[in-house]
């Protein structure tokens, strides 16, 4: 594979920040992963030298449909694997996503975050993504840990997060300085439990601002004013203490039962 990439003069760009999964078995471990019903569309993001397109094709999967940023990257994966598979060349974080029961990729690190919360809110059933070890444990992160903050909040507001195993940089070429990690997000069933994500989200970096703050003078910031701040945490059902805690301590259920109290409130 690399000499046929030679041959075409396809070399990793820097500023697109490629850096290859070249570990088939690693590609099967991930497509497994997408676990979809048998005929059902599934999309791709980020096609590369094609080893997870080629681990997907091998499944009784639906239709697949890369979407893959680099046009020469996309005429070798036309070449490859037309007609059985569509190749897209477009940016993921804007371009309009065909229906897919899963969205599966090894996201581009300077991009993981966008993508994924455009998946998150597109409401896709199913997300099997390989990305840096650290964004992958900050989505999944609960209450009490360091990593617990506004991207493990969103993650839970649209369903669940699960984590799978650690991937070491020699599986990519070029080789990366980080580790990598499987993460599954499977998208919660029926209505969200906020009446508006973008005031849920500004909400959440307005009390993440400062992490080793208190809630005591984090809350008031969003709601106006102390007097305010107390009647919001009660009609949100808060811990009576919640003054002393840090925003890292409360669960997503309180979180989103503040955003519940504020619309309420209004």
């Amino acid at each position: 594979m690399r000499a046929a990439l030679d041959a075409l003069g396809i070399v990793p760009k820097k500023g697109m920040g490629q850096s290859f999964l070249i570990d088939p078995f690693v590609a099967d471990a991930e497509a497994a992963l997408v676990a979809t019903a048998p005929g059902r569309p599934v999309v791709e993001i980020g096609g590369g030298l094609g080893v997870l397109t080629e681990a997907l094709a091998r499944r009784d999967l639906g239709p697949l449909t890369v979407i893959e940023r680099d046009a020469r990257l996309a005429r070798f994966l036309r070449a490859r694997f037309a007609p059985t598979v569509r190749v897209l060349v477009a940016d993921a974080r804007d371009v309009p996503l065909p229906e897919a029961d899963a969205v599966v990729g090894n996201l581009p690190y300077s991009a993981a975050t966008p993508i994924l919360l455009r998946l998150f809110a597109l409401r896709v059933p199913r997300i099997v993504v390989l990305l840096q070890r650290e964004v992958a444990e900050r989505l999944a992160a609960g209450p009490g840990s360091k990593e617990y903050g506004r991207l493990a909040l969103i993650a839970r507001l649209f369903g669940t997060v699960e984590l799978y195993r650690t991937v070491p940089p020699d599986r990519f070429w070029p080789v990366p300085e980080v580790e990598s990690r499987l993460l599954v997000h499977t998208a919660r069933a029926g209505a969200l439990p906020v009446p508006s994500v973008p005031e849920f989200e500004r909400a959440v970096r307005v009390l993440f601002s400062s992490r080793r703050k208190q809630l005591g003078n984090l809350l008031p910031r969003l709601a106006g004013s102390r007097e305010a701040a107390d009647a919001l945490a009660d009609r949100a059902g808060w811990p009576h203490d919640w003054r002393r805690q840090r925003p890292e301590a409360l669960p997503p259920e309180a979180f989103f039962a503040l955003a519940r109290a504020r619309a309420s409130g209004r």
